[in-house]
């Protein structure tokens, strides 16, 4: 058993043993988790895609509750506008612009040593998720964009690996459980979703919301790793804490027989080049261009108003297309959701500044 140090009342270094069988006590006396689903939580292996504010509250509450093992995607790294509300970054973080997948590993670790964390930093796309799930029972969502979620959906329904979609902006937020082969996948409900273009930094956000999406996200992850799943809540859920609103949906009805992700006859459009964002350096012009995976008509004044309220750039546009400067960078925006971003080779960088803005 491994020595701790600890400091006496009298400022005296106090060195000793301390029993660690406790650790999930309080845990394992909740009955519908009991000594039992305690057993199979730390067995239990996840893996989460995004480590900004649902990601690292999602990864906190998993560790504490002694998940075996976590698997963490992301590639982005911290900044000071992360620390309001992504809970397990701190300044020094910040200042060395760490990646968030390392910064957060080294603070789970430091929470729960006994749990294995495995941080990747990358950008997820359609060749890189499938190296992430050898032995993951369940992905959990903490993206920042729908390109990414319905890659997730796609492998979900491909591996029969069930996902937990969770999103917030403002003080709203929206979770839903997806079980391959009984609910209705993400790309059954995309009629029903709203879409708008709105983002954490076009929009702000209030931790509270993110809270509220965790909650709901890591509850669902506890019954479906402790294997009950006929606990799981059934319902999309949605909120918005400042309007007092609340609503939970049966997606039932909505599961389509013809879905091209999870019907009769899949054919997972996601996970091939054809059905993922489109990316590419432009040659000699310092400039990437980004192409989304299923064009949708973009109301350009909307967004140029959501822009200007930002107070950090210039924002511009016209009925073709919409321009924001911002930085060293200059974003423009054409109505099928095509976008240039100048000022940069960085396909990832680029990518991360589209998702920033435009969502």
């Amino acid at each position: 058993m491994q020595g701790i140090h600890a400091v006496s009342s009298a400022g005296e270094g106090l060195t000793g043993t301390r029993d660690r069988s406790d650790r999930y006590s309080r845990q394992e006396r909740f009955a519908m988790i009991g000594v039992e689903g305690q057993r199979k939580l730390a067995e239990g292996a996840v893996l989460i895609v995004g480590a900004g504010a649902l990601g690292t509250g999602i990864a906190e509450t998993l560790v504490r509750a002694g998940v075996g093992r976590i698997v963490i995607a992301d590639r982005d790294y911290v900044e000071w506008s992360n620390l309001q509300r992504q809970q397990l970054f701190a300044e020094e973080d910040a200042e060395l612009r760490l990646p968030k997948a390392i910064a957060a590993r080294k603070r789970l670790q430091a929470i729960n040593s006994e749990v294995i964390i495995e941080a990747h930093v990358m950008d997820v796309t359609y060749a890189e998720i499938h190296s992430l799930l050898p032995g993951i029972q369940l992905i959990l969502d903490a993206t920042d964009n729908f390109d990414t979620r319905m890659l997730i959906n796609d492998v979900s329904q491909q591996q029969g690996i069930p996902w937990i979609y969770g999103a917030c902006v403002g003080s709203y937020g929206i979770t839903y459980t997806v079980l391959p082969g009984h609910t209705a996948c993400l790309n059954c409900l995309l009629g029903s979703i709203p879409l708008g273009g709105d983002t954490c930094d076009t929009a702000g956000i209030i931790p509270p919301a993110v809270q509220t999406v965790v909650a709901h996200q890591t509850t669902e992850a506890l019954k479906l790793l402790t294997g009950q799943r006929e606990s799981l809540r059934g319902t999309l859920l949605t909120f918005d804490l400042w309007r007092n609103e609340q609503a939970s949906l049966k997606m039932n009805a909505a599961k389509r027989a013809d879905c091209p992700s999870c019907g009769s006859q899949p054919v997972y459009p996601y996970l091939s080049f054809s059905g993922s964002r489109k990316t590419e350096v432009l040659c000699g012009r310092d400039t990437v261009q980004i192409r989304p995976a299923h064009p949708r008509e973009w109301n350009l004044e909307e967004t140029a108003a959501a822009l200007k309220k930002l107070h950090e750039g210039i924002a511009e546009y016209n009925k073709f297309l919409l321009s924001f400067t911002v930085g060293e960078h200059r974003l423009v925006l054409f109505k099928d959701g095509r976008a240039l971003v100048h000022g940069t080779k960085d396909i990832v960088e680029a990518k991360v500044l589209y998702d920033r803005y435009f969502g």
